[in-house]
């Protein structure tokens, strides 16, 4: 505490002496006190929070004077909350079932008491696996609005392996633990309180596990079928003995099969280590197992296969190194071959580059230069006119395998440089392509065949022409050559199928049901003069195909237009008797025309009907 003094210094009125005069709450176990001459204030025991959240101080001080002065002061104390509450478990013991193979979140939930200012770091617990988690199986958190702990499965539980367990939790505040007891100071010292768990696993089906659960095997690449690989272990963690089928699961080639009861890869086709399948010489294979649980449960199982590699394969030119261009006047300028091979060292580069000495002009005209392993140059000796050749080599790898390849080169003129302006049109030398003239011939050949279509269909769609005699004709042959057949003695055939009549005009009319198989019937049609111009004939319609149907339609437009020919009187056409067997005659006369001034049309038709009543046909 400070004063201040007006009286002349050094002297008794200016001596202040202190002195505590109350304290509020009064405590017997702790308190207050003020130092007389320095006026400095301190405590003697320990404060509670709980107890005495604050605390009001009359201090007063007087001098020595005569007669002596005095004056108070009130000193307010707040007491801040600490640590001095141990946290503890509602309950000491604890005991819970847990299923095996399987993570589980919130198991158990640990209630804990403390007596320190909810939410401070005094009350907040913080919660510790002491016992019982040496393989990491469980974690505890704190819940922050309940200060429960909360004790979770993180890693799958074994029955087989532990059956049970036990787990001593302890808990303890995140602040350091400073208890007020009795007004005095115990300190940080003492036993956290701590709780027991009882863990019970609980049986499941567990899927069969292989024994190891991957291994390598080693082959030659191009191993044939019929070769054991290797045999997978598994066996049922439930029961030793138990039955495990296996299958194959993972076989993108489709070159091994696995024996569904001992587990015996073997091969089934040969092998190639250049497949797609295979990584870094590595080919992998999975093999699933599947107890005979309720419901069954499967293991998984890895056999990882290196194929050796083997000279199999001879070096190639690359794709982009198999059609090359060249400017035609571009005699110094180099072309860069290169070569590829699937196979590994030491069956690949460096290779030997030749060409072919069977070819006739190619020491005349093309020369192989500088070889860098894995690539050559090809050289131009003369000036050859623009096209396209060809240029047969030799490559063969580092142990002497090789096959002959060819580069297409394109000799182009470059008026701008070294870059081709026109493709090639002319083919030149052995081998080359008539790349230009292919797309013309295609058209070509597209609209001949498109041509030929049409004029197929026209000549299917024209009507047949008939007998001509003299004078003005307006009949057309529409009807085929067929056999008359009578429809005696098959009344089925009238209830077959229903007719569909097509008169002059075109139009269609239901007449009844008639068999297709019965002559066609003829029927008068008269034209808009309402003269008899044509005979009819009755077609069933359902016994006509696509093509027949179409000349039947032609011959109905044909039809149309009878009435619009020039120089149409009028008079009835000539009728003619139906195709098919001869029919006798009387005598020649029967079948002969009238003089020209006489009727031709009515002779004929008396003629014609005289035929139809001595043959039996429709009058």
């Amino acid at each position: 505490m400070l004063t201040v003094d007006v009286d002349e210094e050094n002297t008794p009125n200016s001596q202040v002496l202190y002195f505590l005069i109350s304290q509020t709450p009064s405590l017997k176990e702790s308190g207050f006190q003020i130092d007389r001459l320095s006026g400095e204030m301190q405590l003697s025991g320990c404060l509670d929070y709980e107890t005495a959240p604050r605390f009001t101080l009359l201090v007063g001080a007087k001098d020595l004077g005569e007669p002596p002065l005095t004056s108070t002061a009130t000193v307010h104390v707040n007491v801040q909350e600490g640590n001095n509450h141990r946290p503890t478990f509602t309950r000491e013991n604890y005991r819970i079932q847990v299923s095996e193979g399987r993570t589980s979140p919130s198991v158990l939930r640990l209630p804990v008491r403390d007596g320190d200012l909810p939410f401070t770091s005094a009350w907040r617990v913080r919660f510790h696996i002491l016992n019982g988690n040496e393989e990491g199986h469980f974690d505890i958190l704190t819940d922050p609005e309940t200060n429960e702990g909360i004790l979770n499965v993180i890693k799958p539980l074994d029955y087989e392996t532990r059956p049970a367990r036990s787990l001593v939790i302890a808990v303890e505040n995140e602040e350091l633990l400073f208890p007020c007891e009795g007004g005095r100071v115990r300190g940080p010292g003492g036993v956290a309180a701590s709780a027991t768990v009882s863990v019970q696993v609980m049986d499941a089906n567990d899927p069969p596990a292989f024994h190891p659960r991957s291994f390598v095997v080693s082959e030659v690449d191009g191993a044939g079928p019929g070769i054991q690989l290797g045999v997978f272990n598994a066996t049922d963690p439930d029961r030793a003995a138990g039955p495990v089928r296996y299958k194959l699961a993972y076989d993108p080639a489709s070159w091994v099969t696995v024996d569904e009861l001992s587990g015996t890869v073997t091969t089934t086709q040969q092998m190639d280590r250049e497949s797609p399948y295979v990584n870094h010489s590595f080919y992998t294979i999975i093999v699933q197992a599947v107890d005979d649980g309720l419901p069954p449960q499967t293991g998984t199982g890895t056999l990882m296969l290196f194929l050796s590699d083997v000279n199999d394969n001879a070096p190639a030119l690359h794709p982009r190194s198999q059609y090359m261009e060249v400017c035609e006047s571009a005699l110094s300028e180099t072309l860069l071959l290169q070569a590829e091979d699937a196979d590994l060292e030491p069956y690949a580069d460096p290779f030997t580059f030749e060409l072919d000495n069977s070819w006739e002009s190619a020491g005349d005209t093309w020369k192989l230069g500088e070889s860098r392993g894995r690539s050559v140059e090809l050289l131009m000796l003369t000036s050859l006119p623009p096209g396209n050749y060809s240029v047969p080599l030799f490559i063969r790898d580092k142990q002497g395998l090789s096959q002959k390849q060819t580069v297409h080169v394109r000799v182009c003129s470059c008026p701008g440089g070294g870059t081709c302006v026109e493709p090639s049109v002319v083919v030149t030398g052995t081998g080359l392509l008539m790349g230009a003239l292919a797309p013309t011939c295609a058209a070509l050949v597209m609209l001949a065949a498109t041509l030929l279509c049409l004029l197929r269909c026209c000549f299917v769609s024209e009507v047949r022409p008939g007998s001509s005699e003299e004078g003005q004709q307006t009949l057309i042959m529409y009807n085929d050559e067929s056999k008359p057949i009578s429809t005696q003695g098959r009344p089925d055939i009238m209830d077959q199928v229903p007719v569909l009549v097509l008169d002059a005009a075109g139009a269609g009319a239901e007449l009844g049901t008639k068999g297709c198989d019965m002559l066609f019937e003829p029927r008068g049609v008269r034209n808009k003069y309402s003269t008899l111009v044509f005979q009819d004939t009755v077609v069933p319609r359902q016994c006509l195909d696509a093509r027949a149907w179409k000349v039947v339609e032609t011959l109905s437009q044909k039809l149309r237009g009878l009435d619009a020919l020039a120089g149409d009187t009028g008079e009835p056409p000539h009728i003619y008797a139906e195709e098919g067997e001869c029919e006798g005659a009387e005598s020649l006369s029967s079948l002969a025309f009238s003089e020209p001034d006489q009727d031709p049309w009515a002779s004929q038709a008396a003629a014609r009907e005289e035929m139809h009543s001595k043959s039996g046909g429709p009058s």
